[in-house]
């Protein structure tokens, strides 16, 4: 790459990729065929809407089946297209398999702007998008499971589900076609939240190893720490209100489509979601300093930069006034591999998109399993486990001579219901990637000082894709 060329989506993640393999002693082909794209399925259809028939164009993307059913969110958005589809599928099969989640990559999207249609229009469009891949099996329990995304929640995996059941009506695992949905869909607690959960967890993995946060030129916990989040959205918003109420972080800055507010003491993220709900925009917050220019503030000094929206929002051309120490890729691609190459080369550290952003497919899986055995995590041993420890204090009590105390009886007797069981699950899962990545990324670093937390992440996934292809005799 050219110095100061600027790398598109695809790309990007094709350089990275290759930074990563050149560091790997694999076959040429195998690399190559670790690389590309199975497969990118285009569809136009149309609907018949107010009065007239609209044309819209949906994409659905199989970048490697080394592990099956492929996985990967669908998003609604006008600039959906092949190239980030195909980017996307990329880096979910990394991501899946840095956190040893058992999926290979895919994506989905439409290109369209959902807020220009009304609920029950939306619904039209959507079960029509998915009629179209669910006829090629690229929505199935056991092939293709897609999720949320941008633009994409709870009710429109609903009415995915909902379209495959209709066209499958004696597949007793339809409900396990798609992930993210609602509870009373065959959802699971904890997913709404979960990629922004996954978010605080990485921060809090990088806070306990004290040469980590010496490389990012931090020291002390993360209570105080100045955090500016781009985009509050979905992640961007539950990753600050987590980071913000139970880690006693400063949100300072928080940036979106109409531009940025700012506040040296911290905004109130609660406060500040209500308001953008209601006026679709960070003006007139009336507790910071608004300002249009919200690409400004992604170069404020703080300690932790959180990208949670689009992709290549630190590029070629602002790298270089990053002044965050770390850099947490709430979104997927928010960074290019220009843009990554500056930042290294200032010591910035960046924990990357394939692990900080791994929580939503984590929990996607813990539905999948749920879906698949049919019953509730938690509800064959909650009870038995609250009547063990009820053994345990009764024979304390007897063996001391003292009643237990009150204040702390009820925590201690009480079972893990579903919620609990997912966000521990989530926890030892970004806990055992973040330690795999950091054990490579400081043996790595020993020979070479530019190496980084990306490239290890990026190592441990073609590794394991790798291994997965040479059992299947490639």
């Amino acid at each position: 790459m050219a110095s100061g060329q600027e790398p598109g989506f695809r790309e990007s993640v094709n350089l990275l990729f290759d930074r990563a393999a050149r560091h790997m002693d694999l076959p040429p082909g195998l690399v190559e065929k670790i690389r590309v794209v199975n497969s990118t399925y285009t569809v136009r259809f149309g609907v018949k809407l107010r009065g007239d028939i609209h044309t819209f164009t949906g994409y659905r993307s199989v970048h490697s089946e080394h592990a099956e059913p492929v996985k990967g969110g669908i998003r609604f958005a006008l600039g959906v297209n092949q190239n980030e589809v195909e980017a996307l599928a990329a880096l979910m099969t990394y991501k899946c398999a840095l956190v040893e989640v058992p999926f290979g990559g895919s994506k989905g999207g439409l290109t369209i702007d959902p807020r220009q249609w009304d609920a029950d229009e939306l619904e039209r469009i959507t079960r029509r998008f998915a009629f179209e891949l669910i006829k090629r099996d690229l929505i199935h329990p056991s092939q293709n499971v897609p999720a949320p995304d941008m633009g994409t929640g709870e009710r429109e995996m609903a009415w995915i589900a909902d379209q495959y059941h209709r066209m499958n009506t004696t597949d007793i695992d339809a409900r396990a076609c798609v992930t993210g949905k609602p509870l009373n869909a065959g959802g699971i607690r904890g997913r709404v939240e979960a990629t922004g959960r996954g978010v605080q967890y990485a921060i809090r993995d990088f806070f306990r190893h004290r040469d980590d946060m010496k490389l990012a030129g931090l020291e002390g916990g993360l209570a105080g720490k100045r955090i500016v989040v781009q985009g509050l959205g979905n992640v961007g918003y539950h990753a600050a209100k987590f980071l913000q109420e139970e880690d006693d972080c400063l949100i300072v800055g928080v940036i979106e489509r109409d531009g940025a507010v700012v506040n040296d003491k911290g905004l109130d993220i609660e406060t500040l979601s209500g308001h953008l709900r209601h006026h679709g925009g960070v003006a007139k917050y009336p507790h910071g300093k608004y300002t249009q220019n919200g690409a400004a503030v992604l170069e404020e000094e703080c300690d932790i930069l959180i990208p949670a929206a689009l992709e290549g929002v630190i590029n070629n051309d602002n790298a270089d006034r990053i002044r965050a120490r770390l850099v947490v890729e709430a979104a997927n691609g928010p960074t290019t591999a220009a843009a990554d190459e500056i930042l290294r080369k200032k010591g910035v550290v960046v924990i990357p998109d394939m692990y900080a952003n791994a929580g939503g497919v984590t929990v996607s899986y813990f539905e999948w399993v749920k879906n698949l055995s049919h019953i509730r995590f938690g509800r064959m041993q909650r009870r038995q486990e609250e009547a063990r420890q009820e053994l345990i204090i009764e024979a304390l009590e007897k063996m001391t001579g003292k009643t237990f105390p009150d204040e702390l009886r009820g925590g201690f007797i009480s079972g893990a219901d579903e919620l609990t069981l997912v966000r521990s699950g989530l926890d030892d899962t970004m806990r055992g990637a973040y330690g795999t990545m950091r054990h490579v990324w400081h043996a790595r670093r020993q020979d070479d000082k530019d190496f980084d937390l990306r490239t290890a992440a990026y190592i441990i996934a073609i590794e394991r894709v790798a291994e997965s292809y040479k059992s299947l005799g490639l």
